[in-house]
């Protein structure tokens, strides 16, 4: 318990800059709480059709409201497996809180967590520069606060999904696993399951970057059979099998309960055409009207599909690999290059003044280009500094385990597609590489190299901050019409 404290105890050398970052931070929420709360503060409604109907920033879910207002398993379980259960405890409290008060506070509820997620990012942000990389306390500030000004890392730290967690417990794992391949050490089978367990009960897939981390730290021991048995197999297999049983405990009984509604609601249909049917054309044989009224409602049903493949939901979506299954996530024909440079290294980087913080799913295209060459510039900027940093640090074993965190997920986004039409939201699970490769340039420089290096990473800091704050609080800063 003593290592945990001073893991989560406050340096002073960390205080004033992370007190920064979090008056940002809280400037965001606060502006996002005002946007909803004359939606989202009333008890005793349908909380999941009101925060969903209603919240719009990007292609961010509101689901954890409706978990906090109401406690129910609403994630995805095979993609968030333990999320809710993680949430009961802050739907009891705000459960309390709106029976003593007739006010749902859940958006203040959810603050304190994003709060809390984003100001620890920050913090072990920078104590894997300063003490895993090596920086100087003012270039580790520097590119700590680079992450935070980076578009889908501040406005994950300010909206009710489960991106800041994620990052919040990958920079945990980084740090925890950095300080060990500094000191040595290697990571013990009760560490790798316990990271294993939060991390990946967040969000399934980041639970891969828990077990590249104990491969990088621990090398040839991390095959050892004791080792692999008990941290990686055994988990592995337990959180599967929970994903199973919360899907047959909670999903299936909902999806039989609207299957019923459905095959209620097409028996009423298909009679409703029939009575029709024979009343225009006077036939009395049942055997006839049965027929006519089941090709009539099969066209009808061809056409609302017709209609609904022109929706942005459906549009917007490419051809998957398979439509069954896990694989029909997956994306083959959304274009990878437009879309590394508008949206993987473009939106998730600096947001678009063309439909600003729309919804791929509902109004925003996949692909929209800027209108200013600076944005560019300054993407172009961003790629070097990655660039230079892999170079730099070609040989450092702890930048090759966040690149293969990076390679991990650019393989599930590029590569199988998975949510490639809005990989931009996802940019939390991986942008922590970028400051990271900068560090080590900025290690690797000295002299007027250096100082070049340094001034380029300040004014390009500087500039996604103000760009990037200004459009999102601008967007925030109007209230949301029910």
């Amino acid at each position: 318990m003593g290592k945990i404290i001073r893991l989560f105890k406050v340096r002073r050398e960390e205080l004033w800059p992370s007190l920064a970052v979090l008056a940002m931070v809280a400037v965001l929420n606060a502006l996002a709480i005002y946007k909803y709360s004359g939606l989202f503060t009333h008890t005793g409604m349908g909380y999941w059709n009101v925060f969903v109907n209603n919240f719009r920033v990007s292609g961010f879910d509101p689901i954890t409201y409706s978990i906090v207002s109401h406690w129910s398993v609403l994630y995805d379980v095979y993609r968030h497996p333990l999320l809710a259960f993680m949430m009961y405890p802050l739907s009891c409290i705000n459960g309390w809180v709106m029976e003593a008060t007739g006010f749902n506070p859940v958006q203040f509820t959810v603050a304190a967590v994003l709060l809390f997620c984003s100001y620890y990012s920050f913090i072990f942000m920078r104590r894997i520069l300063r003490s895993v990389v090596g920086l100087p306390k003012g270039d580790a500030t520097l590119l700590a606060v680079m992450l935070f000004s980076f578009a889908y890392v501040m406005l994950a730290a300010a909206v009710p999904d489960h991106f800041i967690i994620s990052l919040f417990l990958l920079l945990l794992t980084l740090y925890v696993a950095g300080m060990k391949m500094r000191g040595g050490g290697r990571m013990k089978a009760w560490q790798t399951v316990a990271l294993f367990a939060v991390t990946a009960g967040v969000t399934l897939s980041n639970g891969v970057k828990v077990f590249l981390a104990a491969l990088f730290v621990n090398g040839r021991r991390f095959f050892r059979p004791a080792f692999l048995c008990l941290a990686v197999i055994v988990p592995s297999a337990l959180i599967w099998m929970f994903c199973r049983w919360e899907h047959r405990k909670y999903v299936m009984p909902r999806e039989q309960k609207t299957e019923a509604q459905k095959l209620a609601q097409q028996r009423k249909d298909i009679s409703a055409i029939a009575r029709a049917w024979a009343d225009s054309t006077g036939t009395k044989d049942s055997a006839e009207i049965a027929r006519a009224a089941m090709k009539l409602y099969r066209k009808h049903i061809h056409e609302v599909y017709l209609r609904n493949m022109k929706d942005p939901w459906n549009a917007h979506a490419g051809k998957p690999i398979s439509k069954g299954g896990f694989l029909r996530w997956t994306d083959v024909t959304t274009p990878r290059t437009e879309t590394i440079v508008e949206n993987l290294f473009g939106e998730s980087v600096q947001l678009h003044r063309q439909h600003l913080l729309e919804d791929t799913l509902r109004s925003r295209p996949v692909i929209v280009r800027y209108g200013w060459a600076a944005n560019y510039a300054a993407e172009a900027l961003v790629a070097l500094l990655f660039a230079a940093g892999v170079w730099c640090g070609r040989r450092q074993r702890f930048l090759w385990l966040c690149l293969s965190c990076f390679a991990f997920d650019m393989a599930l986004h590029l590569g199988l597609g998975f949510g490639i039409n809005e990989v931009h939201i996802m940019g939390a699970h991986w942008l922590f590489v970028i400051p990271v490769a900068a560090g080590f340039l900025l290690k690797g420089l000295s002299g007027r190299a250096l100082t070049v290096a340094r001034a380029v990473a300040a004014c390009l800091t500087a500039w996604l901050l103000a760009y990037n704050f200004y459009l999102a609080a601008g967007y925030l800063a109007v209230p949301a019409a029910g």
